[in-house]
């Protein structure tokens, strides 16, 4: 239904483009004109909940983008918001006109005041601080408006750096006193005139500024890369994203990296690299990709030219970070010839081979968990991915079935789905993994803007598995999460554990390549548009737009007082509610509201539990506080403080639940040949023996399956679904 239902859109959208999307649309070779005008017809046709784009449109567009290019306030000048005020309430109107004067009056202002930044940073951090005076500075820059002349501006830059710098500076001396004081027990930051004679104060504060203009000088070297393309993709996003927050324009470099992200795998050489000024630093070597293979680079190694196989190396030195991996990705089993500067000194051009690279951490992983008589399972799901070329070639699905195929080997007696973090991902993927744990029917329910809604439902018979299940979440567990912790709540199949609440995202995003919607494009690539289309809710009809999926048990964690759902976001769409669907709770449980009831009474007498509530307060109280001083004594008084506070909480690294946790066997076998994938899983199981919410789900496990599961007849079917 769902593939039909964007065919169908498609459909329309190019029926219509083709006729009104050709180069004859205007007298110039605008591209950026062309995709305002593509992108505003879409949204308008397309979206779930188009906007009108009138005057309040308009001036939220214009205070969102000023926003997004000069959220601290440190470019524009109170005269420069005065001379861009004019057009407040005529951009709605430039976007019928597809006039983008607005854009490139701002972005020709911003490229001078970036400049001036750059002499700006330079002086100030030419002249010594002094940390002696009593002064503050206000980081919660929404509070504030812009700087009435260059000297007020130079004057909020100083004191910026000054804040950035007294961090590195105070660092600096705790580590030189805890070098030269390593016999003694220093249990007290000094005050700046007790700091101890034997440590240069002016050479530690010259040091912190340097360290502070080379943070600063690599930020602007990485802007001077973007080009006027990039900022005009920015703007586009600030018009699009007024539809809702999920709505996005993806650049084709962006829309590269998103079906990496949801597929969790590229054709490269398999190592992240990051700018330098004399080439691109290997930092990451991926396991199991060429690099890795090979063993001809290492971490630290600097390349300096890419060659294609027999062709001449084009030097990369200065290059954009973009254009340098461009050069060095390319079709699996072609050849890249790399001129490298070993971490040792020496060059020499290494040849690779390049693969297809699986990015491990975002798949499915699971461990068996020894509980003294019991063991059980836990799969870890990062997120929801889909190759979108080939779903049968790997997909979040099959991978979990495959992985509860295992872990019912291995002799678990229940199982652990963790999606905390869990961003969502693919749609089919849900449907499809929340068959693996019921019987039949309903999974989630759909609707798109003035129609009918659609029931997706898992029509296979088989279960893969019908044991006891616990779901943790937290509050970025989002989308596809939702749907398949809903699903399992609203059967009664799974006991969920986690936050008050989920993130709250109730929408559903299609990918519209713009290529597809235009005839005769000769502008390049267009690039793709996230496009908001409908809204999914419960099998039980209500949404979980906003409100998320609440937890059958309520465990506090660290972000439990820090806004960061979907209400948090700008423009979401509302919560409502349709009918239910027609659905029958799983009948597998004798009981299991006394296992929610035993799981709530063990809880509120959890003294680590009780400790994790107080870390969130404390975390929400240091986020509140805005006001800092520049004053080393008084910060470091308060960093103390906030250090003594902060001693208590470590405490809760140090838990250890007495769970002893192991990989599957076929994993075993492949530790013989990768070393990082063995250190991985050793420290992701030793997170897990100090994890509390894993703990409880065990407990909750253990009560589900002593007096809580029915007899079955027959054997668990143990083939994928999907």
């Amino acid at each position: 239904m769902k593939k039909n239902f964007i065919l169908a859109l498609l459909v329309i959208l190019v029926a219509v483009a083709s006729c009104s999307f050709t180069n004859k649309s205007f007298d110039n070779d605008d591209k950026d004109k062309f995709l305002l005008e593509l992108i505003s017809y879409v949204l308008e046709k397309g979206h779930y909940e188009p906007k009108e784009v009138n005057d309040s449109f308009s001036s939220n567009v214009f205070d969102d983008f000023i926003e997004v290019i000069d959220p601290t306030k440190r470019y524009f000048l109170q005269s420069d918001i005065d001379e861009f005020e004019k057009y407040r309430f005529m951009i709605d109107d430039e976007i019928r006109n597809t006039d983008i004067t607005f854009f490139n009056v701002v972005y020709q202002r911003l490229m001078v005041r970036m400049q001036e930044a750059k002499e700006i940073y330079g002086d100030v951090l030419a002249q010594p601080f002094d940390y002696t005076i009593d002064e503050t500075i206000e980081i919660d820059y929404d509070k504030q408006e812009f700087a009435t002349s260059k000297k007020e501006l130079k004057e909020r830059w100083r004191k910026q750096l000054k804040y950035n710098t007294l961090n590195v500076f105070d660092n600096k001396i705790e580590n030189q006193i805890a070098d030269s004081e390593a016999d003694l027990e220093v249990d007290a930051a000094y005050a700046f005139n007790e700091i101890p004679g034997s440590i240069d104060k002016v050479t530690t504060e010259e040091e912190a500024r340097e360290v502070t203009k080379n943070t600063l000088d690599e930020f602007f070297d990485f802007v001077d890369d973007l080009e006027r393309k990039d900022w005009f993709v920015q703007y586009l996003n600030t018009i699009v994203e007024e539809f809702d927050p999920h709505t996005f324009y993806f650049a084709p470099e962006e829309k590269e990296k998103f079906d990496i992200g949801m597929s969790g795998k590229f054709e490269g050489i398999g190592a992240r690299l990051q700018k330098k000024p004399e080439g691109a630093k290997i930092v990451e070597i991926i396991s199991g990709g060429p690099v890795w293979r090979d063993q001809s680079l290492e971490v630290g190694d600097q390349i300096l030219k890419v060659g294609q196989e027999g062709e001449e190396p084009i030097n990369i030195v200065g290059m954009r970070l973009e254009d340098a991996i461009k050069l060095i990705k390319g079709p699996e089993g072609t050849v890249v010839d790399l001129t490298v500067r070993k971490v040792d000194g020496t060059i020499e051009t290494v040849s690779i081979t390049r693969d297809v690279v699986e990015l491990e951490e975002s798949y499915a992983k699971s461990a068996t968990i020894d509980a003294g008589e019991n063991k059980y399972g836990l799969i870890n799901l990062p997120k929801f991915y889909i190759d979108f070329e080939d779903y049968a070639e790997r997909n979040a699905a099959t991978d979990v079935a495959k992985e509860l195929e295992r872990l019912k080997e291995a002799g678990a007696e229940g199982i652990i789905l963790d999606l905390r973090d869990n961003g969502g991902g693919s749609l089919k993927t849900v449907v499809d993994m929340a068959g693996l744990f019921i019987k039949d029917g309903p999974i989630v329910q759909v609707r798109s803007s003035g129609q009918r809604k659609e029931v997706h439902e898992d029509k296979d018979e088989r279960i893969q598995w019908d044991g006891p299940l616990v779901i943790l979440v937290n509050e970025l567990s989002a989308s596809a999460s939702e749907i398949l912790a809903a699903a399992m709540q609203d059967y009664k199949r799974a006991v969920i554990i986690g936050s008050k609440q989920t993130f709250g995202k109730g929408t559903v995003q299609n990918i519209f390549p713009l290529d597809d919607i235009v005839r005769g494009n000769e502008h390049g690539d267009l690039g793709a548009i996230k496009l908001t289309t409908q809204k999914f809710y419960r099998i039980n009809g209500g949404s979980t737009q906003l409100e998320g999926v609440k937890s059958d048990i309520v465990v506090p964690d660290r972000y439990s007082y820090i806004d960061l759902g979907e209400r948090d976001q700008q423009n979401p769409l509302g919560w409502d509610k349709i009918t239910a669907a027609d659905y029958k709770v799983w009948d597998g449980y004798i009981d299991f509201e006394d296992a929610v009831k035993k799981s709530k009474e063990r809880m509120a007498k959890n003294e680590q539990i009780k400790l994790i509530e107080e870390n969130a307060k404390w975390l929400k109280e240091q986020q509140d506080e805005n006001v800092i001083s520049l004053n080393y004594d008084k910060y470091v008084s308060k960093e103390e403080e906030a250090k003594k506070r902060s001693e208590k909480f470590k405490s809760l690294r140090d838990y250890d639940s007495k769970l002893s946790f192991s990989s599957l066997n076929y994993e075993k076998e492949l530790f013989t040949q990768d070393s990082l994938l063995r250190e991985k899983r050793d420290r992701w199981h030793k997170d897990l023996a100090r994890d509390i919410y894993v703990e409880e789900a065990v407990n909750v496990l253990k009560d589900l399956h002593k007096n809580n599961i029915k007899k079955k007849d027959g054997e668990l079917a143990s083939v994928n679904k999907g």
